[in-house]
């Protein structure tokens, strides 16, 4: 900032104390401007990225909705014939029977066919590493941190799940069997079970994941945040 100095005399000192008072008026204007288009530009910014960060939740929301449609009805398959090999364990059956019983229930496709969403992160990654999300206010802030919080957990969740209740070798076995024609009815419900017992708690997951994400998002006809929240 540059300040012309004046080049009358002062004749009085009141003349100088209304020389002085201009000088700092002219500072503080020039700060005062400052400040405002400094929070202006924040306010731009922190609007600008809640708006991606927002599009991004929603996008990995239509992702879990699409996918826990599937899983759930991949679910339902697998439990129902789950259900009816262990009915006909149950009843003693021969395992010839079974065995053509599960040819029969397998015989279109037979797969875990777990469906888990591609999750986006690529706009909150943004405004943290741009500092944009320090400049949106707490209470939109809670809810995305929250969303994306949640978002790394399902996924640890699946890698954990998957580690402790599928065994990978096992359900390649039985696959392989079934192609053979070969399946052993009690090597079958194990394998199924396990299966079902994944996706089961992999929609339960989602179901959670997914109310997390409708929760982060602002009501219906609620557009982004609009001021930053720290000037």
């Amino acid at each position: 900032m540059h300040i012309e100095p004046q080049n009358t005399r002062l004749e009085s000192s009141r003349d100088f104390a209304k020389h002085y008072l201009m000088i700092v008026l002219s500072i503080l204007t020039a700060l005062g401007l400052e400040a405002w288009i400094e929070h202006a530009h924040r306010a731009h910014a922190a609007a600008a990225s809640s708006a991606r960060i927002e599009a991004e939740i929603r996008t990995n929301l239509d992702l879990t909705e699409k996918s826990l449609q599937q899983d759930s009805a991949q679910l339902q398959r697998l439990a129902t014939i789950r259900d009816a090999i262990a009915a006909d364990l149950r009843a003693h059956t021969p395992d010839e029977t079974i065995r053509q019983h599960i040819l029969a229930l397998t015989r279109d496709n037979f797969d875990l066919d777990l469906n888990f969403p591609q999750l986006r992160h690529e706009a909150w990654d943004v405004a943290v590493a741009d500092q944009s999300a320090s400049w949106i206010d707490h209470e939109h802030m809670q809810r995305y941190s929250v969303a994306y919080a949640s978002q790394r957990e399902s996924v640890s969740l699946l890698n954990e799940d998957t580690a402790l209740i599928m065994n990978g070798s096992g359900m390649v076995n039985t696959i392989a069997d079934l192609d053979t024609g070969e399946v052993q009815p009690r090597d079958f419900l194990h394998t199924i079970s396990q299966m079902r017992a994944l996706l089961g708690q992999t929609t339960q997951n989602l179901r959670h994941f997914e109310d997390t994400l409708k929760a982060a998002l602002p009501p219906a006809g609620n557009g982004p945040v609009q001021q930053a929240g720290h000037a």
